[in-house]
């Protein structure tokens, strides 16, 4: 029986398979995107903790779920599997990246701003970015966007806003909490979706719709072209074809199975065959993949597996921040805003001969109001100390025979005061570290990276002074990571691996994505970048990812 061909199949549905997939279809292109993780309609993203313990991806254990966690050498990573990959999880922000950066050490990318200008306008077109509309009520009131634009000129910091990929507001309207969105075209969820809701539940999954991500945009747009999504589909093998094209394995995972270890011997296996074959994995998963499959593939060359980084991300907190005129506690509130609201950035050596650091950036984080309260939680002392107060209470109470029915104020007493989570929020540092990692295979078959701090280190330093320096403007203890002090960081920025190079001798794809020596096969996601973005990546991820279908089209003749 004759296998199911496609013009073109895309492995992954992140910034980068999405485009494509769109883009390919739109063309006309009769294109099948492949995507291991579930789709996530509104309201489908867990909160409860049974929901949260099974949200992870290992299929060999029955784990089905959307945060899949990477530890290595020197660093971890964290990325999505679902339908809209990492757009799912990352914190909406879609920064250009900065005109003067697009050098490493004197090598210059492929690629430079006036290059990428054309395709980052296309991509705000779908993904129709907002600023935070910090003028109008009740959004005016975010503490923390206030606290990092008064301390930038004495960080000798630029501050900014980011055009977040949210839905503030219907067009031409006033924006407003948990409006119903006026959608041009039903997206493919088939779902209402609503304006942001102000709860800080971006890095978790948008409950709401509020978020545009991309299952919302680009690959809806897909959906309405035709092109064939198919989620619980992970691929496994792709070779090429004998007589041109490539052929893909992928194995169905079934939701029956959730919570329990499936039968390898009983998945259900399945082959098609494609003119042209779009490797859109997320960094991780398409370095594995390909790695993996490497012998099928003798003419890959040295570059493989090159150049991996973690876009120099660090993660502080800001805890205890005091009011300066009273010195109590301030309440931040950080759950009452989306997880990023602003930027403060510093110049790079390449903006200024006589600044002598790489260049980064600091943005002020927000978490889910559930973290709040394992916050308090996490206060055991005072929690025993107040439980027992309220039992000795009651117990005298009964003990004089002269009960208090009304018992408000004590249990009210039993929160204490709450000030920990409300007066504490995260700071997130990316930027440009060193991309000298190398991606591998073990002698067990498993994915390794060669990556430490050492090289980064006068980085890394560097920001993290910056982060001390606004603590101590906003009147907070700065605590690190706690990984941090085993010379470990994490990142949710992986890139590199797949990195692009003027030619063979230095890349291992073209500047359009085109695997060197393989016709018709590419690469469109994180991978493909020779070093860091420096901002967050996801704009120039999708960017690239239009420069990279627009060839294909081209070349098709389309």
């Amino acid at each position: 029986m004759a296998l199911q061909h496609f013009d073109a199949v895309v492995v992954g549905s992140g910034f980068g398979g999405s485009v494509v997939t769109c883009r390919l279809a739109e063309a006309g292109l009769r294109v099948c995107l492949l995507e291991r993780g579930r789709a996530y309609p509104p309201g489908s993203f867990p909160r409860s903790p049974a929901g949260m313990r099974t949200n992870f991806w290992d299929p060999s254990e029955g784990l089905l779920g959307l945060y899949s966690v990477w530890a290595f050498k020197g660093i971890s990573a964290l990325v999505s599997a679902g339908l809209g990959g990492g757009s799912l999880i990352y914190a909406n922000v879609l920064l250009r990246k900065d005109e003067k950066w697009f050098e490493e050490d004197g090598w210059k990318w492929p690629v430079d701003r006036k290059t990428l200008d054309p395709y980052y306008d296309e991509v705000e077109k779908v993904m129709k970015p907002e600023q935070y509309p910090i003028k109008h009520s009740p959004y005016d009131t975010t503490w923390k966007l206030k606290a990092m634009r008064d301390a930038a000129s004495a960080l000798g910091m630029q501050f900014g806003t980011p055009p977040l990929a949210i839905t503030f507001a219907n067009k031409d309207q006033k924006p407003v909490p948990g409006q119903k969105i006026e959608e041009e075209f039903r997206n493919l969820h088939d779902r209402d979706r609503y304006t942001c809701l102000l709860v800080g539940e971006c890095d978790v999954g948008c409950n709401s719709g509020s978020k545009n991500s991309v299952d919302y945009t680009y690959l809806s747009i897909a959906k309405r072209s035709d092109a064939d999504i198919r989620t619980l589909s992970e691929v496994k093998a792709v070779r090429p074809r004998r007589g041109g094209g490539y052929e893909i394995d992928y194995v169905v995972h079934d939701l029956a199975t959730l919570g329990t270890k499936p039968d390898p011997k009983k998945r259900t296996c399945v082959t098609i065959t494609a003119d042209r074959l779009i490797v859109s994995a997320g960094t991780i998963g398409t370095a594995y993949l390909l790695l993996r499959n490497r012998e099928n593939f003798p003419r890959f060359n040295q570059h493989l597996g090159k150049k991996f980084c973690g876009n120099g991300d660090l993660l502080g907190f800001m805890l205890r921040c005091l009011d300066p005129k009273t010195a109590l506690l301030q309440n931040v509130d950080p759950s009452r805003a989306p997880a990023i609201t602003s930027y403060l950035r510093a110049d790079d050596t390449l903006d200024d001969p006589a600044v002598n650091r790489r260049g980064f950036y600091i943005e002020d984080g927000g978490h889910p109001e559930f973290l709040n309260w394992l916050v308090e939680a996490s206060q055991v002392p005072g929690i025993f100390r107040r439980a027992v107060h309220f039992a000795w209470n009651r117990l005298r109470s009964m003990l004089s025979q002269d009960p208090r029915s009304e018992l408000s104020r004590e249990i009210s007493a039993l929160f204490g005061k709450c000030d920990l989570a409300s007066s504490s929020f995260p700071i997130l540092g990316m930027g440009r570290d060193v991309a000298d990692g190398e991606m591998s295979l073990n002698r067990r078959g498993f994915l390794a990276v060669k990556w430490d701090t050492q090289t980064s280190k006068s980085y890394l330093d560097a920001l993290d002074a910056k982060m001390q320096e606004l603590a101590r403007l906003i009147h907070a203890d700065f605590k690190r990571n706690p990984v941090w002090y085993f010379k470990r960081v994490i990142t949710v920025h992986p890139l590199g691996g797949c990195p692009m190079g003027h030619d063979p001798s230095d890349g291992f794809v073209d500047s359009y994505g085109r695997v060197f020596a393989y016709d018709d096969l590419y690469v469109a996601d994180g991978s493909v970048m020779p070093g860091p973005i420096g901002a967050n990546p996801s704009m120039s991820i999708a960017a690239m990812a239009e420069r990279t279908a627009r060839f294909i089209i081209e070349r098709s003749g389309r």
